[in-house]
C-alpha cells in the first residue's frame, strides 16, 4: 500500500490542488487573484497538518548524494570573510544578539544527513553541520507575540517562515556540509537547513534574524513573486 506524505495530502484537497498548480508559476491576471484568495487557506491547511513534534527521517553518511545538490542563486554568490562575519538577531526578543563564526561554532552543534528538496523537481541527500535555531532563540529569548521568523541575506535575499518550524529540531543553521566547512556557493558562513521546507525556504549566506509577531508585507524573495509560502513538506 503505498503512503502519502503532508504535501501528497494536500495536492489532493481542491485548496492545495490549486494551490499547487499556481506555485512555481509567475502569477498574473486571474492567476494572482485566485492565488491571492487561495493561499491563506493553503497556509492554514498546512499548519494544521504540521507536527513540531515529528521527526523527518535522517540517513546513513553513506547514502550522502554530493554530486546532487545544484547551486541555485539568483544575484550571484557574495564573498564574505569568515573572521569578520557577523549574525544579528534582533526584533521582538528580550536580548538581541550579535553572534560571530567563532560564537555559533561554540554553541552544541548537530549534524544530520537529510532530504533536501527542490521545488524544481530534484533532490538530494546532505549530511549538514550547525546550531539548531531553537538554540538561538533561547539565547535571544522572543517576546510573547512572536509567531514569525525573518532570514536576512548577504546577497539581498529574504525569508519569513512560521514560528513552530523555525524552532523544529530539525531547522539548523548550518556551517557545515558532508562532513567539510560549507562551500560558499552552499551558502557559507551560514545558511538554512530544514528537511520540513522546500528549498527556496532555506536561506543562504544568513546575516540577520528577527523574531516578529506579524508577517511583513515582504513575505520572500520568491513568495513575493506567486510561490507558496508555507512551503512544508
Amino acid at each position: 500500500m503505498s503512503k502519502f506524505s503532508r504535501r501528497d495530502l494536500l495536492r489532493l484537497l481542491p485548496v492545495g490542488g490549486i494551490g499547487a498548480l499556481l506555485s512555481g508559476c509567475g502569477a498574473g491576471g486571474l492567476e494572482e487573484v485566485i492565488h491571492e484568495v487561495w493561499e491563506p487557506f493553503n497556509q492554514r491547511s498546512e499548519q494544521l497538518l504540521f507536527n513540531p513534534q515529528k521527526l523527518a527521517p535522517e540517513f546513513p553518511e553513506s547514502a550522502i548524494q554530493p554530486q546532487e545538490l545544484l547551486v541555485n542563486t539568483f544575484r550571484g554568490t557574495p564573498l564574505i570573510d569568515p573572521a569578520r562575519y557577523q549574525l544579528s538577531v534582533a526584533g521582538a526578543v528580550a536580548q538581541p544578539l550579535v553572534l560571530t563564526l567563532a560564537d555559533l561554532k561554540a554553541l552544541q552543534a548537530k549534524t544530520m544527513t537529510i532530504r533536501h528538496v527542490c521545488v524544481e523537481g530534484w533532490a538530494a541527500i546532505v549530511q549538514w553541520t550547525g546550531v539548531p535555531l531553537r538554540e538561538i532563540a533561547r539565547l535571544a529569548q522572543p517576546q510573547p507575540g512572536v509567531r514569525y521568523v525573518y532570514f536576512e541575506s548577504a546577497d539581498g535575499y529574504y525569508e519569513s517562515w512560521d514560528l513552530p518550524s523555525a524552532l523544529h529540531a530539525q531547522t539548523l543553521l548550518a556551517y557545515g556540509k558532508n562532513g567539510s566547512d560549507l562551500p560558499v556557493d552552499n551558502g557559507a558562513p551560514l545558511r538554512l537547513a530544514s528537511p520540513i521546507k522546500l528549498g527556496y525556504k532555506q536561506s543562504k549566506w544568513v546575516v540577520g534574524i528577527r523574531f516578529l509577531r506579524d508577517l511583513p508585507v515582504t513575505q520572500g524573495y520568491w513568495e513575493d513573486r506567486g510561490y507558496e509560502w508555507y512551503a512544508g513538506l
